[in-house]
């Protein structure tokens, strides 16, 4: 059964990154913390759509998790460096993800023109 977002939760916010009017309401979530655009979340749960953290810092995606066929955002906390995942939204910015996606492959952590082993 879908969980409803309680009557005091916004159906828009604003991204505190990139300043997006962002509907909460989103094909493929329930819980919707992330900007679409940006993929930039907010600090502001503890478990997914409960609203309890008192951080609230500026959580920046820093790569992609896949589980079997889903996607899921993986968000650092810049003020507590809380890790947390998020499932990805349907309008979310495709661009957006493959450019996450494909981060480690554009800047490796070793260098690449010297033979390994």
């Amino acid at each position: 059964m879908a969980q409803r977002r309680p009557d005091s939760a916004p159906a828009t916010f604003r991204c505190a990154r990139c300043g997006e009017q962002v509907s909460a309401d989103a094909y493929g979530t329930q819980h919707r913390n992330h900007c679409p655009r940006c993929l930039w979340s907010l600090h502001v749960d503890e478990r997914p759509g409960d609203r309890a953290s008192v951080c609230r810092g500026k959580m920046e995606p820093i790569a992609i998790w896949v589980r079997g066929d889903e996607w899921a955002l993986v968000h650092r906390c810049e003020r507590c460096e809380a890790l947390r995942t998020n499932r990805i939204a349907g309008d979310d910015s495709v661009p957006a993800l493959l450019a996450l996606a494909a981060r480690p492959l554009a800047n490796p952590p070793f260098p690449l023109d010297r033979p390994l082993g």
